[in-house]
């Protein structure tokens, strides 16, 4: 339950008009609860605030408000655009899940709908002495809110959309889809064989799109009901077709029709990839900025460095916390494939070795980081290091037309 909940949270955030409604539902609440204090004792002892001064600060708010989340909007927008035209397209999901933007619109908008809905309440005598000192107090309240807000908003937006912050952001959401593999590293389910042949009835989905996530606690119900044996091939990222079954189902001949149905539904397929149950796809982001800032048109190694330094934070924490996995099996019932280092380690580097190839600066860095995640005390991560550094070289020499550089870039790799 709270897997499906956070997954679901998760698509929530990148939409951009959720808190922007909810905030808009609790201004109008607010306003409507400064009635309150007429049934209260409260008008003995509160002083009298007149009409016209709650009506200059709610007209004040009103008119300046719709201006700013206009404003707001523009400057999100433009962000958003930088972030995907700079860096890439697939980085706009953690872009547009900025907090401090998303809560920045979600006040601005809010707050002038409260100004509006306050003030046609104020202009029709719905409150009295202690309703309109109530009424003032909030408005103050509200008009600090906006000050503080736009504030923060604005240190904020003249950073989102750049391509640290990008890059910031992308690293933040694969740190935390690295920690949930690394808590679970086969989804809470039983290691997978990682055999090419297995037993039992294929399933197969109708539909195509990438895996987004897998529901395993309904899997893991549908095996108890239907007492089978559920053997996954294919983890979160994989491009599925119907061609192509994501499980074999061990069990009755019977038992094994009747289940494909409700198993399928377990199985959720998407046009995009996300990083929730993926650590992979943030690493192929990453890529993919790097990439991007290596082409001649852009012509900045600058990024690239700072991707590599990025990945091998993110490598080095896959490294400490493999030390210690939690192997507790929570769904006995499905076994899951692992995700193997030597893939994410094409994710993260594949792309960038080959448009680095002919850049001395860059290609050095990358050798200088195989050299440091080799010692991290992964067999795995260091068997990836030592091929990949060979590949990386061996584009060098292709690539490279000084001598110099070449060696240069030799003597600081592991194929010295």
């Amino acid at each position: 339950m709270r897997e499906n909940l956070l997954f679901h949270w998760n698509r929530i955030r990148e939409k951009l008009w959720v808190k922007p409604l909810l905030v808009s539902l609790l201004s109008v609440a607010f306003a409507f609860l400064a009635t309150l204090a007429d049934q209260t004792n409260a008008s003995v002892w509160v002083p009298d605030v007149s009409t016209d001064s709650i009506e200059t600060l709610l007209n004040l708010v009103t008119s300046s408000m719709l201006v700013i989340a206009m404003f707001a909007v523009g400057a999100m927008v433009t962000a958003y655009a930088s972030a995907s035209n700079s860096a890439t397209p697939r980085a706009f999901s953690v872009v547009l899940a900025d907090d401090t933007s998303q809560n920045a619109l979600s006040v601005f908008i809010g707050v002038f709908i409260y100004g509006a809905v306050s003030l046609v309440a104020l202009q029709n005598d719905l409150y009295e002495h202690a309703g309109r000192f109530a009424l003032f107090v909030v408005s103050v309240l509200v008009f600090a809110l906006v000050i503080l807000t736009f504030i923060r908003w604005m240190d904020s937006i003249a950073r989102l959309g750049r391509m640290g912050n990008t890059i910031d952001k992308v690293e933040v959401a694969v740190a935390a889809s690295f920690v949930s593999r690394l808590k679970q590293p086969y989804l809470g389910g039983k290691p997978g064989s990682n055999s090419t042949t297995l037993q039992g009835v294929p399933l197969v989905l109708s539909k195509v799109g990438y895996l987004q996530r897998v529901d395993m606690p309904s899997l893991q119900a549908c095996a108890e009901k239907f007492d089978i044996e559920i053997e996954m091939v294919v983890l979160p990222g994989k491009f599925c077709t119907p061609a192509n079954p994501v499980a074999f189902i061990q069990g009755s001949p019977q038992q094994q029709i009747d289940c494909l149905a409700e198993l399928a539904a377990a199985f959720y397929l998407a046009d995009q990839r996300t990083y929730d149950q993926d650590p992979r796809f943030g690493l192929i982001v990453l890529c993919e900025i790097a990439s991007r800032a290596l082409s001649p048109a852009v012509n900045d190694p600058g990024t690239a460095i700072d991707v590599i330094g990025t990945a091998t934070r993110l490598f080095h924490q896959w490294a400490s916390g493999d030390n210690s996995p939690d192997d507790t099996v929570v769904y006995d019932r499905i076994s899951v494939p692992s995700i193997r280092e030597v893939d994410m380690f094409d994710d993260a580097f594949n792309g960038l070795a080959r448009d680095a190839a002919g850049t001395v600066e860059v290609s050095i860095r990358l050798q200088k980081a195989f050299v440091a995640m080799a010692g991290f005390g992964n067999p795995a991560i260091r068997s990836a290091c030592l091929e990949h550094s060979r590949r990386a070289l061996a584009r060098n020499e292709l690539a490279m037309t000084l001598p110099e550089d070449i060696e240069a870039v030799r003597r600081a790799s592991l194929c010295k």
